[in-house]
């Protein structure tokens, strides 16, 4: 039933941009883990000669939770992208939504989240003759979710908000090396020093994306990420290594290293596939991943 649901609500997210596009830009992905199942749909269409809009739908089955009594159903989200293409700066707006979800246990109950992304990305350099180009960006996020909050060892169920801000820089050398680092900090308006431990659906990658793809719903202290691409601009394709080092208030800290390849299979559809290993301090709590995109232009 719960893939159902997900392939109407794809359905329907792609029709409504089909009717009014010229030049449609499908996407599809798929994540497999010992943990999760996370799958995503979603289009985009020019709306002017520089903006875009798009719709997502994303669907992520918890496979520990779902068994333990955690969460009654798959999770589901839904987002609707926005992007300006300047000449000097780039923006970014994304809306979110999480449908409610409810819990078995007893001690917990419903959850569900929204929020808002919206990114700068601004030009730094840009040296056309040599292709160098050095670019600056800055994300800031707000979420505001209903969840289980564990304060002096008791469960309560209440809305909590959380802001998130990234500042990276990305070089790139020639159209044929590019590396780019970045920074996330996470700030809690309701403050976090009582908390024991927090039951949501929010994945935190979508308040600031680190080298990562697994499923995040801890509540993050900070973000240290790198990602080094190797380009091959005649054949449209690229080799990525990615690593990133979080802390967080509610989990021990995490390493995440990332490998991935992405090219055209034919000129209309466009791959990208990785692998991505994360282990938490001590070599404990290891988890691999298994991602892969396609994308389709009509």
């Amino acid at each position: 039933m719960g893939m159902r649901k997900f392939y109407l609500s794809a359905i329907l997210c792609l029709g409504a941009l089909t009717a009014q596009a010229e030049i449609l830009d499908v996407m599809t992905s798929y994540i497999y883990s010992s943990d999760y199942n996370q799958a995503r749909v979603g289009a985009s269409a020019p709306i002017t000669y520089n903006t875009s809009v798009g719709m997502e739908v994303k669907y992520v089955e918890d496979k520990i939770s779902v068994s333990n009594g955690g969460l009654k159903n798959p999770v589901y989200s839904l987002y609707a992208p926005m992007q300006l293409d300047l000449e000097i700066a780039h923006f970014n707006l994304i809306p979110f939504y999480y449908f409610n979800n409810q819990s078995h246990l007893p001690n917990l109950h419903k959850a569900a989240a929204y929020g808002l992304s919206g990114q700068l990305t601004m030009d730094l350099l840009k040296d056309d003759a040599n292709d160098i180009y050095t670019q600056a960006y800055i994300n800031a996020a707000y979420a505001r979710q209903k969840g289980n909050l564990l304060t002096d060892n008791s469960w309560k169920n209440r809305y909590f908000d959380q802001t998130a801000f990234t500042l990276g820089f990305k070089q790139n050398w020639y159209s044929t090396f590019s590396f780019n680092i970045a920074a996330t900090a996470y700030v809690y308006p309701d403050g976090i020093s009582q908390v024991q431990n927090f039951h949501g659906i929010l994945d935190q990658k979508d308040l600031g994306f680190t080298q990562s793809f697994d499923v995040n719903r801890f509540l993050g202290k900070y973000t240290l990420s790198a990602r080094l691409t190797r380009m091959w601009p005649e054949k449209h394709s690229s080799l990525y290594l990615g690593y990133h080092y979080e802390e967080f208030y509610t989990a021990d800290p995490e390493h995440s290293a990332l490998i991935g390849n992405s090219f055209y299979i034919t000129r209309n559809v466009y791959t990208d596939m990785a692998y991505n290993h994360i282990e938490t301090n001590g070599n404990t709590n290891k988890r691999d991943l298994f991602f892969i995109n396609l994308n389709f232009i009509f």
